[in-house]
């Protein structure tokens, strides 16, 4: 047995012999880097098209939101130039000053069920007048935000965060980087059903253009997998509103209206043509202590989430292994984003864009430029709210249909840290197998719970108590994540063996900002900032 796996070749020779396909530190054929931008006009298409990327995330959230809070079309349109201006801010915050990833920074769906809970707290119920009650929300939801982002400012700026990730090793990214994206398979295909005959068309013509085009052309290829996107959804968007005006949804139902029709939002005639966004804007912002601490709960669960998102970036921007110090300080600036977000009011925290970390491995550009292009159209139709609002009624299954492809892509990001493991060894069978499936079985316990019920698992007098305890074990990334985390730093880890078959040695060199040359090309701060601020 032991002497067989060699001697299979007969005389072929050692090169007939089946090799094994070398890890990579920096991921291969990528066209740009960080640092490599492509030309100016290509570049600005690329940069618009994260724009397009990110809005379903910008809309989906205050569209879910805003009505609850008792705020309409008007309000419901205000929210979506505030959470798109401050993505804007925070994208630029992050890529100049944080990890200098091309990482957008958009809202986040870990902070809906605090935010929710907030909405339903009983002290809001009494106020007659909608809007009155839609600005007594905000303010409340802005107070809990402004105190959460502490904990980020706090754990991100002291190192502290750099001491927990240098803990960190391939074995345990693995779980925590592949539920990033396919933890998040419930905004994939479920939302593309909402409309069939929209949702589906996109996601096969978003395969076809971006996968099969390109190999059958022989000149002008990278055109279509580099602007698949703005392809696709402009032919399907214009499909989609030949269907509405054609009377295609006239008589049907309110719920395949509302996903199907390209009119169905109301935000073109709600938004205003020219409105700059400005700090407490509802008002001056309301604090209740358990509130903060379950908004700080969800924070923190946002914070490791956006951990995985950051590698699942560095790794499709070729770069190299984010220095857990250069980690700290974009969880840092991270936390000034939620800051900004409360004081702005976005009814939203602020993490990592996952779906933008997708479309860096489906356009193979992963320079930094094109991302604060982005960051640039955030801002300017944030402004131009009539603008704005036209991207923003993109029918949602065309954004599902996006989702599919791009989660898929992080997800696999994290599945392929496992070329620097042994998967040949026991414990890393064990770890692997053991965390995945508990983050995906513990928040699928939580959230069926929570659908029959009405309320978690955990059901006390106290909401904030409720939600510190519930909404951690309702992240996917979040339970594998803690649990590889934990199995991997206290299973055997004396063993010498040990630490090769989790694949730590890969990452020692990038323990210190300073290990490789490389590193300091990829993360330094611009303008000589580092002898002020020094990545050590």
């Amino acid at each position: 047995m032991a002497g067989g796996g060699g001697g299979g070749g007969g005389g072929g020779g050692k090169s007939d012999e089946p090799q094994p396909h070398p890890p990579k530190d920096q991921l291969p054929n990528i066209s740009y880097c960080i640092t490599s931008p492509p030309p100016w006009p290509e570049a600005i298409l690329l940069g618009f098209q994260h724009f397009l990327v990110m809005l379903g995330t910008t809309v989906l959230i205050p569209t879910a939101l805003v009505p609850q809070m008792g705020g309409g079309n008007e309000e419901k349109a205000k929210v979506i130039q505030t959470l798109l201006f401050v993505a804007g801010i925070n994208t630029l915050l992050q890529t100049l000053f944080g990890t200098r990833l091309p990482a957008v920074i958009g809202g986040s769906y870990t902070f809906v069920p605090t935010t929710i809970s907030i909405i339903l707290a009983g002290r809001f119920s009494g106020e007659p007048d909608p809007i009155e009650k839609f600005k007594r929300i905000m303010r409340a939801i802005q107070g809990a935000l402004i105190v959460a982002s502490t904990l980020q400012i706090v754990l991100g700026f002291s190192g502290l965060w750099r001491n927990v990730a240098r803990f960190l090793s391939p074995l345990s990214a693995v779980p925590l980087v592949s539920l990033v994206g396919f933890g998040l398979y419930e905004l994939g295909f479920p939302g593309v059903a909402k409309c069939v005959e929209i949702g589906l068309p996109e996601l096969v013509l978003l395969v076809f253009v971006s996968q099969y085009v390109p190999h059958v052309l022989g000149s002008g290829k990278h055109i279509f997998d580099r602007f698949a996107v703005i392809f696709t959804v402009v032919i399907v968007w214009v499909y989609a509103h030949i269907l509405t005006v054609g009377g295609a949804y006239n008589n049907a139902a309110p719920k395949t209206q509302l996903s199907c029709r390209t009119d169905r939002a109301g935000l073109i005639n709600a938004a205003p043509w020219i409105r700059v966004p400005y700090p407490f804007q509802w008002g001056a912002p309301s604090f209740d202590a358990g509130e903060a601490f379950a908004m700080m709960m969800a924070a923190f669960v946002a914070l490791v989430e956006s951990s995985g998102a950051f590698i699942a970036v560095y790794r499709y921007a070729s770069a190299t292994p984010l220095p857990p110090s250069i980690l700290s300080r974009g969880i840092g600036w991270q936390g000034v984003g939620i800051l900004l977000s409360g004081l702005f009011g976005t009814v939203n925290g602020s993490s990592v864009s996952v779906e933008n970390a997708g479309l860096l491995a489906l356009t193979k550009v992963g320079s930094r430029r094109v991302v604060q292009i982005s960051a640039g159209f955030m801002i300017f139709f944030s402004i131009l709210g009539k603008f704005g609002a036209v991207f923003a009624s993109i029918p949602p299954p065309i954004v599902a249909a996006l989702y599919c492809l791009f989660f898929a892509y992080v997800g696999a990001g994290g599945i392929s840290f496992l070329q620097f493991c042994n998967l040949n060894s026991f414990r890393t069978k064990f770890i692997l197998g053991f965390s995945v499936f508990l983050g995906l079985s513990v928040p699928q316990y939580f959230n069926e719970y929570t659908a029959i019920n009405g309320f978690g698992p955990v059901h006390t007098g106290a909401r904030w108590f409720n939600d510190i305890i519930n909404v951690p074990f309702q992240s996917k990334p979040f339970v594998a994540g803690v649990v590889a985390y934990f199995l991997d730093n206290t299973l055997h880890k004396r063993d010498g063996a040990i630490r090769k078959d989790r694949g730590k040695h890969w990452w020692d060199k990038y323990r210190s900002f300073k290990g490789d040359s490389r590193s300091e090309e990829f993360y330094s701060l611009p303008f000589n900032l580092n002898k002020y601020f020094p990545s050590v």
